[in-house]
């Protein structure tokens, strides 16, 4: 066939023509509210969060200084392991004002600066120091009421689940499922300074089916029930109730025998303000298991006795925090992904890579784009930022005059569920 003779860059990319990225510089734009006002709280918060020294705290003022219209610049030799890599990726940009490039380059290079500033890579005092660490703690402490009404709720779907003798009855994965997909609503890059508040008041919507503007959880759970102890993976989005949401899904699934062995796929160093990383897996799990409630401490125990049995792998890779689109994945995380049988892709910045950030129109074929993919996914996001595909005209049309803010305010969500030959 002609694709076999195509090389494996060419194959991996949609097969429709890629738009231009989406950029800052539109006033009116989330993107350009980003760069002028989001972006420069961030960076605020992680001054005022963190007792820095002069020289750290100097560094960060003249970051926020910067936005919008300072001049892109290499990274200093701060003995980051990425350094040659995000020298390649500067390489079209250096020179250029911040404003006056892709949005989500421009989103990962600030969070990489704070990391370069912050002196996160250098031996010393402030080495592997999560400069996001309060707020994703303070996060997870302001959702433990949720946490307990849920444990409770995952406990009895596995046990019921273990004692029933007849054939799987997809009800538990579909509301586990919305649960993971409406935890993506808390993002500390957008609420940093409520996200408790937030969550407490959208905790009972958990389970609704309104405000999602695709819904493929009937296909998908079909598909899972046919699973027997295959291999699953996690791309991670968020620490804290998002994490947590991730964790009951991947517990249920393990306990069922639906997995054998799940993958979770996690940043080897901070981003997006929660990103979450290893240790905000163990922490997470720490913080259940001293909970008060029996129940949390159940189901953290379960999940560590997983972890022990290699059963729930922690993974890391420089990838997830490159400012690149998952059709430039390198072969090696490609190749090992596509061993999965099902990928559960996490979160708004995950759906932005899946898309390239790129200006599609809302009613371009979801498939279509993501073609390329190693391996059946599904992805699980709340929209807080312009760019969603799959949709209905008529649904762009309703959205517009009911929610002007649909695209960006969390209030909406997509599953979207692909494979190949779907």
């Amino acid at each position: 066939m002609e694709q076999e003779n195509l090389t494996a860059s060419q194959v991996r990319q949609p097969r429709l023509p890629i738009p231009p990225p989406l950029w800052m510089s539109e006033e009116g734009s989330f993107a350009h509210l980003t760069l002028t006002q989001r972006l420069p709280a961030i960076v605020r918060r992680v001054l005022e969060e963190n007792n820095f020294p002069p020289t750290i705290t100097q560094k960060l003022e003249r970051l926020i200084q910067e936005l919008p219209y300072g001049i892109v610049r290499s990274l200093q030799d701060d003995q980051g392991q990425d350094l040659a890599a995000w020298a390649t990726y500067l390489e079209p940009f250096e020179g250029r004002r911040w404003i006056d490039i892709p949005w989500y380059f421009a989103e990962v290079y600030l969070y990489r600066r704070i990391l370069e500033a912050t002196q996160y890579f250098l031996p010393g005092e402030w080495q592997g120091v999560d400069p996001f660490e309060p707020q994703k703690r303070s996060s997870l402490e302001k959702v433990m009421h949720s946490i307990r009404d849920m444990s409770s709720q995952i406990n009895t779907f596995v046990k019921t689940k273990l004692d029933r003798e007849a054939e799987w009855n997809q009800t538990e994965l579909i509301t586990l499922l919305y649960f993971a997909l409406w935890g993506n609503r808390i993002d500390l890059s957008l609420f940093p300074t409520d996200a408790g508040e937030h969550e407490r008041s959208q905790i009972e919507t958990y389970r609704e089916q309104a405000n999602i503007l695709v819904d493929d959880t009937a296909i998908l759970a079909e598909r899972v029930a046919s699973f027997n102890g295959v291999r699953l993976d996690f791309i991670v989005d968020n620490a804290g109730f998002e994490l947590f949401c991730d964790l009951c899904l991947a517990d249920f699934l393990l306990n069922t025998g639906t997995a054998g062995t799940i993958y979770l796929h996690l940043k080897a160093q901070p981003l997006f303000v929660s990103d979450a990383m290893v240790k905000d897996v163990h922490y997470t799990l720490e913080v259940l298991a001293a909970d008060r409630d029996s129940k949390v401490q159940s189901l953290a125990h379960r999940l560590q006795e997983h972890i022990a049995q290699g059963r729930l792998q922690c993974c890391e890779h420089p990838f997830w925090t490159a400012p690149l689109s998952f059709w430039e994945m390198p072969e090696e995380l490609h190749r090992d992904l596509a061993q999965s049988c099902l990928i559960f892709v996490k979160g708004d910045a995950n759906y932005r890579r899946c898309l390239g950030d790129r200006q599609w129109a809302f009613t371009t074929s979801f498939h279509d784009i993501v073609c390329y993919f190693p391996a059946p996914f599904v992805t699980l996001r709340t929209l807080k930022s312009e760019i969603v595909v799959g949709l209905q005209l008529e649904q762009v049309e309703a959205l517009n005059h009911e929610d002007p803010q649909w695209l960006t305010n969390g209030q909406w969500g997509v599953i979207q569920y692909f494979c190949q030959g779907f």
